[in-house]
């Protein structure tokens, strides 16, 4: 496998531009600028390391965030990792896109890292995801065998999202009720932001280490303080100051959305400071409280002022 540098080189990236890509990595992961040098010798001399991207139960969304990230842009993520096998972009299909995903594993074994974008189930020993003929599950199992690293993209493969809300007919959970040996990181959120998807990504790529994590595997850069804490309107708060409905002064004025239902204090995510569309905006500074996606369970918590009833069902999923 190349390395980060002669890849740049093949495409012709000037190696002023490739020492500006290295500073900017530096400002996305909060590293000392004195660290630089140290940034552009490891993408010098290290190989890059290739990425297979699964999805299980989910709807794209992590792959559609990760897309639109800024800093740094998708086609600079892409060049940093060997992106070898992923089923959602890949141009190729079927038969020879299964067997080029065996040829990965095989090649680089205990060498790769296993991307997983959404749910496991269990419902009818995995009926439900099927990939190639075979459950998404053990296709899961074999290739997280012999990988070096785990991520957990977004809230579905974190903590099983709305697959695994009540009543949870399919059997969802957490990609990680099944893969137990193996380091795993979480990257909650629906979606989750896209510079923090990209952060985690070059964090792992340029230390060849998981980020610090917090109890529930969540990077501590990241996922450290909650949205509250950060929050433009945190001094409404302080003050007593809430909009009581969506169209009343109050809400007009910029007052705190706490009483409206929002779950700023009790998620922890980075919406709040780094923003998403470029910083542009987050659901709070939009005028809507926040809803706690990066949260475990979130869907079977109260979302907004008043709880809605939930009505126990038996059915059987295939008699829709």
């Amino acid at each position: 496998m190349d390395t980060y540098y002669d890849l740049f080189k093949e495409i012709g990236v000037r190696y002023r531009d490739f020492v500006a890509f290295s500073t900017k990595i530096c400002g996305v992961l909060g590293i000392n600028p004195n660290e630089i040098n140290n940034i552009l010798e490891a993408l010098k001399q290290k190989p890059r390391i290739p990425v297979l991207w699964f999805h299980g139960l989910e709807c794209t969304c992590c792959s559609e965030s990760l897309m639109r990230s800024s800093s740094p842009v998708f086609s600079d993520i892409v060049s940093l990792i060997a992106l070898e096998y992923d089923d959602l972009i890949s141009a190729s299909c079927g038969e020879n896109l299964l067997n080029y995903k065996k040829k990965i594993i095989e090649q680089y074994k205990g060498n790769y890292i296993l991307a997983i974008e959404g749910s496991i189930t269990e419902f009818e020993n995995g009926a439900c995801c099927m990939v190639g003929g075979k459950p998404f599950n053990e296709e899961l199992l074999e290739a997280a065998e012999g990988a070096k690293a785990i991520i957990a993209w977004g809230s579905c493969a974190s903590f099983g999202c709305v697959q695994a809300a009540y009543p949870n007919p399919t059997k969802s959970s957490s990609v990680d009720t099944i893969i137990k040996n193996k380091p795993i990181v979480k990257v909650p959120g629906c979606p989750p932001i896209p510079e923090i998807m990209a952060g985690v990504i070059v964090y792992m790529l340029l230390k060849d280490e998981l980020p610090p994590l917090d109890s529930k595997l969540r990077p501590k850069m990241f996922y450290g303080m909650t949205i509250h804490d950060t929050c433009y309107r945190k001094s409404f708060y302080n003050a007593n100051k809430f909009a009581e409905r969506f169209d009343d002064e109050g809400a007009k004025a910029g007052y705190c959305l706490y009483k409206l239902g929002c779950k700023g204090p009790s998620t922890y995510n980075a919406c709040s400071s780094v923003g998403w569309y470029n910083g542009l905006s987050f659901p709070i500074r939009s005028g809507h409280g926040c809803i706690g996606c990066s949260q475990e369970g979130f869907w079977d918590k109260t979302m907004y002022k008043e709880e809605a009833p939930i009505t126990p069902q038996n059915f059987d999923i295939f008699s829709f």
